[in-house]
């Protein structure tokens, strides 16, 4: 249903439009099935002619179907292309999947965020270009948060303290593969 942009060959790599993408089919598993899922995008390549990537559209599951929003109206991939009324749902905001909360896309914490233009969508702390990563390997190795600052200027205690959360809250999905995210 969805081939990476980068490399779908191992290690697959994702781009930022790919992580967008897989949040709406997340988001639309939630409420359709995967057969519905694979209808509407079926429609929506085959019958209406739509082939950017998926990341560029904003599909909304409803109760028995899935709709493609437009500013002015939206679209029912499932019923043969009927407009409808629609309302929004945000795939970059937070959200709960199997009992764990899923963060915000761009801000995945308070001083944690991704922006594709800085650093291909790595996670960095707010308002620098420094990898969140590289904050939270420091706070693991045992540096205190407030001594980041010495390091790295522009990093506070508190965002050292969100980049090690955010690092542990990535860990703990655990893989028995390695998976590298490019952007």
């Amino acid at each position: 249903m969805l081939v990476p942009e980068i490399s779908s060959e191992r290690p697959i790599l994702y781009s930022f439009r790919d992580v967008v993408a897989l949040r709406i089919c997340v988001q639309l598993r939630e409420e359709a099935s995967l057969q519905k899922i694979r209808r509407a995008l079926n429609t929506l390549r085959e019958d209406l002619g739509e082939w950017e990537h998926l990341s560029s559209y904003k599909l909304v599951a409803g109760p028995d179907t899935i709709y493609l929003a437009e500013p002015d109206h939206a679209v029912d991939l499932i019923k043969g292309g009927n407009v409808v009324i629609h309302q929004m749902v945000d795939v970059l905001a937070p959200f709960y999947k199997d009992g764990r909360s899923i963060p915000a896309l761009l801000t995945p914490r308070e001083h944690v965020a991704v922006d594709e233009s800085v650093r291909g969508g790595e996670p960095v702390i707010q308002g620098t270009r420094i990898p969140a990563s590289d904050v939270a390997a420091l706070v693991r190795d045992g540096i205190p948060p407030d001594q980041i600052g010495e390091s790295y200027p522009g990093v506070t205690a508190e965002a050292a303290r969100d980049a090690a959360d955010f690092s542990e809250y990535v860990d703990s999905y655990g893989s028995s593969e390695p998976r590298q995210v490019v952007a």
